[in-house]
């Protein structure tokens, strides 16, 4: 393909769209220091594994100063690395080589809120009359003392903790431990947008952007309204009703303003061509989140792209759940760009959640690779899940996540989801030399599939993960391509194809474990990739054939 200089410059600036990014949860990747919690160091010793997957960038969650009472997204310095995981020369030298194997790296920007231990929070709790005395969200109690409105924290109990040194209450949405910023004070997205710029300057890539739901609240502090949600619009995968899901939370969340602060945040990203910014959107239903994500990227005017929950939910994969999402982002009218994750360190991890009652099945782990990387938009490959790593099962002495405590024993939280990277199959799993415990165990299980395994094994999800994202780069439809659905009439057949102006691919995957047949009425050349002869569906005349959680790609002649 021919490029003008001004395309390439337009390819370079938007390298983001269809490139596959790697989650790097830092306290379960590597242990250098024998303490039993991963680090940058460690990062930066296994960037060339991750760069064999065929990755394009990756995303570090915190290593920030924080109290981790919520694993790093309590910060208390916004401009320096935690002690726990190195110094700001180590992330500098994991930046360098991770520029060197061609990787970009994005880091997380927690704006909505900080630690109670952030010296703001500090000073502006002192009294209410000091400089940062309005960086936070501080009301007075109604007249019989009870918090300014109803509005409910996501982790359980009232959004509004009272501070007696103010004799105020200060909004918090998620942790008591977190106090919310007042984003609608200019000085605070001064400081924030100066703290970005110091990270863009050192060399990062661009920023995932934490809950940019909660960036702003009502002023008018109106209560949210007080029917429970339909039971349609619970959140989904999770099989409990907490008091936080019987509120519409209209009014702690989501104010108009937002948008302003985005556009400040993308002018900032413009004065530093081939950066990123990529938003967390949430709503009180998948289909709202969908609208947010949609709205937060629309055009060029706010941020890139936005990655959302809705494919993070979901107890079963069927096609109507990849269906209901991907062809409902691409209806909206918002002219934006998605991101698709199926998993990450806030829930059960996609190889047991969608599979439920059908157990382990390596050529499942193998099918969600393919499925999320051909779906139209940015895939998130989180850690392990090139390796078809199940949800942990822990025990309620080792869990740390206070969500978990609070929800146990309904849900066990997200610990499952973060216990450390298994390497090797030894005691440590080559995760850590320490002789003492992880900071969360690692189980049997995860470390027969360690990457020392599968990297010997031809027919692993590890060299499956490695095989199709190579085959991936060279397949432009599958990368910046549109996406229309088929058609199946059958609930575990999912089809649909990516096309150019130049190309077309038939992309189908069989999402149960018998053998299926599909008839798509399409001229077809079957496209290989190496996959395992026991996965790969073929043609059959003018059917499809797909064994148990059988994958298929055909070109359709343009």
């Amino acid at each position: 393909m021919f490029f003008t200089e001004e395309s390439f410059e337009m390819s370079h600036k938007d390298w983001w769209r269809g490139a596959v990014f790697y989650q790097i949860y830092p306290r379960s990747f590597k242990d250098t220091t024998g303490n039993g919690i991963g680090d940058l160091p460690g990062i930066t010793e296994k960037l060339d594994y991750v760069a064999s997957l065929g990755v394009d960038a990756i995303w570090i969650n915190p290593f920030f100063p924080s109290p981790m009472k919520d694993s790093g997204y309590d910060v208390s310095d916004y401009r320096s690395v935690d002690p726990l995981f190195g110094t700001m020369d180590d992330f500098k030298t994991l930046l360098d080589k991770a520029h060197d194997l061609g990787l970009k790296v994005i880091i997380d920007q927690v704006l909505s809120h900080t630690s109670e231990e952030h010296p703001w929070f500090k000073e502006s709790r002192r009294t209410r009359d000091n400089p940062k005395t309005d960086w936070y969200v501080w009301e007075n109690p109604r007249r019989d003392g009870m918090p300014p409105t109803n509005w409910l924290a996501r982790f359980g109990g009232p959004a509004w903790t009272y501070s007696i040194r103010r004799g105020q209450y200060y909004l918090h949405n998620f942790y008591a431990n977190q106090p919310d910023l007042n984003l609608h004070n200019k000085d605070v997205q001064d400081t924030l947008l100066a703290s970005m710029e110091m990270w863009l300057k050192i060399g990062v890539d661009g920023f995932r952007m934490d809950a940019v739901s909660f960036y702003m609240h009502d002023r008018r502090l109106r209560d949210n309204p007080f029917q429970p949600l339909p039971e349609e619009n619970k959140i989904e995968g999770l099989h409990f009703v907490d008091p936080y899901t019987m509120q519409i939370h209209k009014y702690n969340q989501g104010a108009p303003e937002i948008f302003d602060f985005l556009k400040r945040i993308r002018h900032l990203m413009d004065q530093y061509p081939g950066t990123v910014t990529i938003g967390e959107a949430s709503g009180a239903s998948s289909e709202e989140t969908m609208k947010l994500a949609a709205r937060y990227t629309e055009g060029n005017k706010f941020l890139h792209t936005a990655y959302s929950h809705t494919l993070l939910g979901g107890g079963s994969l069927k096609e109507s759940f990849i269906r209901k999402h991907v062809e409902g982002y691409e209806n909206l009218p918002q002219d934006s760009w998605p991101s698709w994750a199926f998993s990450n360190h806030d829930v059960y991890r996609a190889v047991s959640r969608l599979n439920r009652g059908e157990g382990r099945n390596p050529r499942f782990a193998k099918l969600l690779i393919a499925l999320l990387c051909s779906l139209k938009g940015t895939p998130f490959i989180y850690q392990g899940e090139e390796l078809g790593l199940p949800e942990a099962d822990l025990e309620f002495e080792d869990l740390l996540d206070h969500w978990a405590i609070f929800t146990w024993p309904e849900w066990k939280g997200r610990d499952g989801a973060r216990t450390p990277m298994p390497w090797r199959d030894e005691l440590g799993s080559g995760f850590t030399t320490a002789d003492k415990k992880t900071w969360l165990p690692i189980p049997d299980e995860h470390r027969a599939l360690c990457a020392g395994n599968q990297d010997i094994d031809p027919d692993s999800p590890l060299q499956f993960t490695r095989a199709f994202l190579k085959w991936r780069k060279e397949q432009p439809p599958l990368i910046k391509g549109e996406i229309e659905f088929l058609d199946t009439q059958d609930t575990k057949l999912l089809a649909f194809v990516r096309k150019t102006e130049d190309e077309k691919i038939l992309c189908v995957f069989n999402l149960g474990p018998e053998d299926r047949t599909l008839e798509t009425g399409l001229e077809t050349e079957s496209l290989a990739f190496g996959m395992p002869e026991n996965q790969s569906g073929f043609l059959d005349t003018d059917s499809i054939k797909l064994p148990a959680f059988g994958i298929y790609f055909g070109k359709i002649p343009v």
